[in-house]
């Protein structure tokens, strides 16, 4: 199982909460909307690499700046699919999506054509209210709602 790392940042809480999500660049995800949204995140080897560390990392390479100055609140690990997991930590900070600057990925495009073309890894950033967050979602990435909302509730 492949096994990535993520920080889904958030700010204001209760009824105001809003979580920061990537869509993902590239003709594939170029025209889909509900469940195609995720938190920056990138693949990591878990036995080699810290997980905050990586959740950091990826962070940067996809937004182009540093996770904001805050506490970090491991989320745990859920299952994105049958084929990867996501450990995830949730940040309260600030991020103008303006400023976002994607790192970029080279894909063989259309398949099986022979030519090879860049992208950016992420094309738009935004802040979601938690409806709009569940329903942009990727499926499997839900439940990190599901536990900020529980770690929010003791505080």
């Amino acid at each position: 199982m492949r096994t990535s790392a993520g920080v889904l940042l958030f700010r204001g809480g209760g009824g105001e909460l809003e979580v920061l999500l990537a869509h993902p660049g590239g003709p594939f995800w170029a025209r889909r909307e509900a469940g195609a949204w995720s938190i920056p995140k990138g693949e990591y080897d878990a036995d080699a690499e810290d997980a905050r560390a990586a959740a950091a990392r990826e962070f940067a390479e996809e937004l182009g700046s540093p996770v904001p100055d805050g506490d970090w609140i491991d989320l745990g690990t859920v299952a994105q699919s049958r084929a990867k997991s996501v450990r995830a930590f949730a940040v309260r900070g600030e991020l103008d999506p303006s400023t976002a600057v994607s790192n970029s990925v080279e894909m063989e495009w259309p398949p099986r054509s022979g030519r090879r073309l860049v992208f950016p890894e992420v094309d738009r950033v935004e802040w979601c209210d938690r409806t709009s967050a569940r329903r942009r979602l990727l499926s499997g990435q839900v439940p990190l709602l599901d536990a900020l909302d529980r770690h929010l509730e003791q505080l």
